[in-house]
């Protein structure tokens, strides 16, 4: 990968908020594994995908996502990230992904985080 991964995270991030799972899904490879909370078997592929996707993102078009800490390891990165559901909102989740790399795309993305405190925030 030619881009700083604090580059290429910022941009991945920044592709959570405004609700096109198109623009989100060009940092993912057509074989992409995807685990999350909501997922613990894990999703795969572009099709699994963009359906998870687009969901989630129509619930939440104006989140924002942002970088705490950012790990390299081979392969990879491990990212501490904090996020708002609203803009304006002062509750923050926070959690940290997994991110293996290949060709400059996500090959596979593990999301661990408490989905207690984004209910919460719901409330």
């Amino acid at each position: 990968m030619n881009e700083p991964l604090e580059s290429f995270c910022d941009r991945w991030l920044a592709s959570w908020t405004g609700g096109d799972p198109d623009r989100l899904l060009a940092f993912y490879a057509h074989d992409a594994v995807y685990i999350d909370p909501a997922w613990p078997d894990g999703l795969r592929g572009h099709a699994a995908l963009h359906g998870y996707l687009s969901r989630l993102l129509r619930l939440y078009p104006d989140w924002v996502w942002r970088r705490e800490a950012l790990h390299p390891v081979p392969g990879g990165f491990i990212l501490r990230w904090r996020a708002r559901l609203h803009p304006d909102s002062t509750h923050e989740a926070r959690g940290m992904d997994l991110i293996e790399l290949e060709g400059g795309l996500i090959v596979r993305n593990e999301v661990y985080f408490d989905p207690r405190h984004l209910f919460g925030a719901l409330r």
